[in-house]
């Protein structure tokens, strides 16, 4: 337990960081408060852990204009003592793009809402599904289901803090709060404090004894529960997570649910993203090839270098655009490795670019 000084000292010191970002707005190439059009959360690419940065969010923009994009999860901590001006850069060409929020703290999470619409971001997400132990220790992610009050609350100040929604991803239950009962539990009160869009993962957490991967895998995919949820509160809106693959797939759950989100097929395989906009949304079909997108990513790529970065932070995120066809080996190598061991690594680029063939 701290000593009482330096209780006080830590209450002085969190009170001045609110107060400080509550006087000086973050500011990125967005206009602050800027008005946007209602989000249309029909399909989604996940947040997900160390993919989904700001390069990777550009690079699948240029393939689907109307995905729904997300951050990866940061942290109130990191946001409000660290980089914040890092976690909250973005392009403006990534809207629509959401700020994934990972806390529990209410003060400290409306103070880092209202620094993400200031910075120009279209909706707050709450993490309330990721199982891993890191997390858990600070009371983030999957943990909070067992406490659907305090969620509740945290909804609360965040949305009184902005003029953005606030939304929830969270799984359908965990271990020892599973049944599809306390599901409804979590989604009433939740949805008191004002919450009208839930992203449901369908799988439960088993938050002792399995990995992240394996919570990803392991528990059993229950749509059947996640569709319940759309007829027991039909003015919710319910966004399907888990296990989806195919845009086939999508259409489908599209008939029951109101979105549909893909995470690691996305990421794997981002060509995927390519069709979306005329299957899922009824846009006319672009003439878009592999190789246009990776000429049109080349100067975000240049310009990144020419600031100081390295070409392999974009890279990295583009290796799954290229697989099942003649040339596709030779591109990942090329990206994956040999871009790695050279001091010109858009003569890489280029060569990869080259050994599409036009794909």
């Amino acid at each position: 337990m701290l000593h009482k000084d330096a209780q006080s000292e830590q209450k002085c010191t969190t009170e001045a960081v609110l107060n400080k970002h509550e006087l000086e707005p973050l500011q990125s190439d967005s206009t602050a408060l800027k008005v946007r059009e209602p989000i249309n959360r029909r399909f989604s690419v996940a947040p997900m852990m160390d993919w989904t940065d700001a390069h990777c969010r550009y690079f699948l923009r240029l393939l689907s204009k109307r995905a729904l994009l997300y951050s990866e999860m940061v942290t109130t901590g990191a946001l409000l003592y660290g980089d914040s001006a890092r976690f909250l850069r973005h392009a403006e060409c990534e809207h629509p793009v959401a700020l994934q929020l990972g806390g529990s703290n209410a003060e400290h999470l409306a103070a880092c809402t209202k620094m993400a619409e200031q910075a120009g971001f279209d909706e707050v997400n709450l993490n309330v599904g990721c199982p891993s132990d890191r997390v858990q220790n600070n009371m983030i992610g999957a943990c909070l289901m067992g406490h659907p009050q305090l969620v509740a609350d945290c909804v609360k100040q965040m949305q009184d803090a902005v003029q953005i929604p606030v939304t929830v991803k969270h799984r359908i239950g965990i271990n020892g709060r599973d049944s599809y009962a306390q599901l409804c539990d979590f989604i009433g009160t939740v949805h008191e404090a004002g919450c009208m869009s839930f992203t449901v993962h369908a799988r439960i957490a088993i938050l002792e004894g399995l990995s992240p991967k394996e919570n990803r895998d392991i528990p059993p995919l229950r749509y059947d529960l996640a569709a319940q949820l759309t007829t027991d509160f039909p003015d919710l809106e319910f966004i399907l997570n888990g296990g989806i693959k195919t845009l086939a797939e999508c259409q489908q759950h599209l008939t029951t649910f109101d979105g549909v989100m893909l995470g690691r097929e996305a990421y794997h395989n981002p060509w995927l993203l390519s069709e979306v906009d005329h299957q899922l949304f009824g846009d006319a079909q672009r003439e878009i090839t592999r190789t246009g997108v990776l000429e049109q990513l080349r100067p975000y790529i240049a310009e990144h270098i020419a600031q100081g970065g390295k070409a392999t932070h974009i890279t990295r995120h583009i290796l799954g655009l290229a697989q099942g066809f003649p040339g596709a080996r030779r591109f990942r190598q090329l990206l994956s490795a040999d871009i790695y061991k050279t001091d010109e690594p858009l003569r890489i680029y280029d060569q990869a670019i080259a050994g599409l063939e036009g794909r």
